[in-house]
């Protein structure tokens, strides 16, 4: 449905307004809930305090910590999450340049509190030298643009959370360097994209290992997390000639689920959360590239929609113009987002705008995500330049 006579902002300020005054009657509701259980627990330790007696039994206390002993889980854990994720994204080339990263974590004293550092971008490159990746020296993908332990040092002096992003599937360096695990034409060549990048296989195993044990690299170097993006078939150019050597019958949506929990399953024990970037509407449809919100959320710790309301059509989520409304833009795809991963437990970060945006249309955007109770936000500017105005804290009161 369209809304052509309001005001752009009207539905989401209205929004704004009745999710405040539900807010406050859940904390009512549940203040009396709690008040209710500790007039109970009073009553019955009078009760029990007035029952005991010389042969009364002496509580099991001893053997409660025996017990979450057994249940306490083995290996390394990952960092506690900041209350609200508050990052930007920084590109390996941005992180090379001498002091940039330094500036980049001096942004804590605007609010920032989350780094997103490219370790494998879209380009195919590896930021650093992985030696556990033979690999990626061998096919010239690797770029000693940083060095993870100092950049895991740095960011955690400074109590900055560490995302480590790895672009799986679009990875021209592999292709070219590995034609055997490319995505081909029907005339055996490598299918590229209408830009010119080349995709390798999703149904190739040896795709999976390569990009994961890029992200693992960089995991035991001191990353908190791993975000896996491009986790998807190829959308831009000729789709319809692309040929996958090996193809199964298994769905598309099935093939990418499996590649995010076989992820999971190697980067878990090392002490990361492993996320997910995905499309901003393939929680609202299926877009026919293999994600599916609702499966993959079920592997994953974090997913994070990427809901850049420049990308939208008109008359997308039901909004004429998403790009004139970032607020309710935001809004309506964590709705969508919200309803596919509930059963899962996964958290919702999501990707917004941080380009052609004034600071009040950034701050909009934001507005959304908390009012939709997400776990935070991360900022896109592929430039690297951010409205700082937009890291600051929520407001109390």
């Amino acid at each position: 449905m369209l809304y052509p006579s309001m005001d752009p902002n009207e539905r989401f300020r209205a929004r704004r307004a009745g999710i405040r005054r539900r807010k406050r009657l859940r904390r009512a509701a549940t203040f009396g809930v709690a008040l209710a259980a500790v007039i109970a627990l009073a009553a019955g330790m009078t009760l029990a305090g007035k029952g005991s007696g010389p042969n009364t039994a002496a509580p099991k206390a001893a053997a409660e910590p025996v017990a979450a002993a057994a249940s306490a889980p083995a290996g390394p854990q990952p960092r506690p999450l900041p209350v609200e994720i508050r990052g930007v994204h920084v590109t390996g080339a941005l992180a090379s340049l001498p002091g940039k990263l330094k500036e980049y974590v001096g942004y804590t004293k605007y609010g920032l509190n989350t780094i997103e550092l490219d370790i494998k971008d879209e380009g195919g490159i590896v930021n650093f030298v992985p030696s556990s990746v033979p690999l990626a020296q061998r096919i010239g993908a690797s770029r000693p643009y940083f060095k993870p332990r100092q950049v895991a040092r740095l960011a955690h002096d400074a109590n900055v959370y560490l995302i480590g992003r790895l672009v799986v599937f679009q990875d021209p360096v592999l292709a070219r360097a590995r034609p055997d695990l490319a995505i081909r034409t029907p005339e055996g060549g490598a299918w590229q994209t209408s830009g010119g990048l080349a995709w390798v296989n999703p149904y190739d195993r040896r795709v999976w290992n390569y990009a994961v044990s890029v992200a693992e690299a960089a995991a035991r170097a001191g990353f908190d997390e791993i975000m896996l993006d491009y986790v998807r078939f190829p959308s831009d150019g000729d789709t319809a000639r692309a040929v996958y050597p090996g193809r199964t019958s298994q769905n598309r949506r099935q093939l990418i689920t499996d590649f995010a929990a076989y992820a999971s399953k190697r980067l878990e024990p090392l002490g990361v959360r492993v996320s997910t970037a995905l499309f901003g509407l393939s929680a609202t449809r299926d877009m026919g590239l293999g994600q599916s919100p609702k499966l993959i959320a079920e592997h994953v710790d974090i997913v994070s929609p990427m809901a850049y309301p420049a990308l939208y059509g008109g008359g997308e989520l039901g909004i004429e113009s998403p790009s004139a409304e970032p607020g309710e833009t935001v809004f309506r795809t964590l709705a969508d987002f919200r309803r596919a991963v509930k059963e899962s437990g996964a958290q919702l970060v999501p990707w917004i705008q941080d380009w052609n945006y004034s600071p009040r249309e950034v701050r909009q955007q934001i507005e959304a995500v908390r009012l939709m109770g997400a776990k935070g936000y991360l900022l896109w500017n592929a430039a690297g330049r951010y409205t700082r105005s937009a890291l600051a804290a929520q407001a109390t009161g």
